[in-house]
């Protein structure tokens, strides 16, 4: 089954990386206390989130001094989103966001919404291209997991394989930050 792209969950992960407080404060309930610190940061370093549109665009861009992101957001309970359900329409999707972002030098995100769980943290952030070959985003995008290949070729979301939200953006904070602070 391939993942739905809802837009309530494009909407919750565009509040959680705008930094809305209560957004932030209530998916703070379900991160172990060691992880509230660093992730309750993004109300204080949000980034700019402007929604796409068309049926082969992007989900949401996420933007911020030193570095800008595309992401698509997929939703499903499963623990695996095949990208070759539904006509394989999330495969040429992800062929399209592949060369829309080699052509700028950027990369293309994916985030899994797992539906229908409340005892651990619902997203997972993937790399869904190539690694850029330059700047903050190139560090970043050397630590994510990749969007899985199957043997015959279609792109895969498994869950335990995804770096979760928290994380990326500690990631994110760890290493794009001394790199605006040393450019000033």
């Amino acid at each position: 089954m391939v993942g739905r792209g809802s837009s309530a969950y494009e909407r919750e992960l565009r509040t959680l990386l705008e930094g809305d407080e209560s957004a932030v404060r209530s998916y703070l309930r379900i991160l172990v206390p060691e992880e509230r610190a660093a992730f309750e940061r993004i109300v204080h370093e949000p980034f700019l989130v402007v929604r796409g549109a068309g049926s082969l665009g992007f989900d949401l861009v996420a933007l911020r001094r030193e570095l800008a992101f595309p992401l698509e957001v997929k939703a499903t309970s499963g623990d695996v989103i095949r990208f070759a359900d539904a006509s394989g329409r999330a495969d040429q999707q992800l062929a399209a966001h592949r060369r829309a972002v080699h052509r700028v030098g950027l990369t293309v995100l994916y985030a899994y919404r797992r539906l229908g769980r409340r005892t651990e943290e619902p997203w997972r952030i993937y790399l869904g291209s190539d690694v850029p070959t330059a700047g903050s985003l190139r560090y970043i995008c050397r630590r994510l997991p990749s969007v899985s290949t199957t043997r015959e070729g279609h792109g895969i979301l498994r869950w335990e394989e995804g770096m979760p939200l928290s994380r990326f953006l500690l990631t994110v904070r760890s290493i794009a930050e001394p790199a605006a602070r040393g450019a000033t």
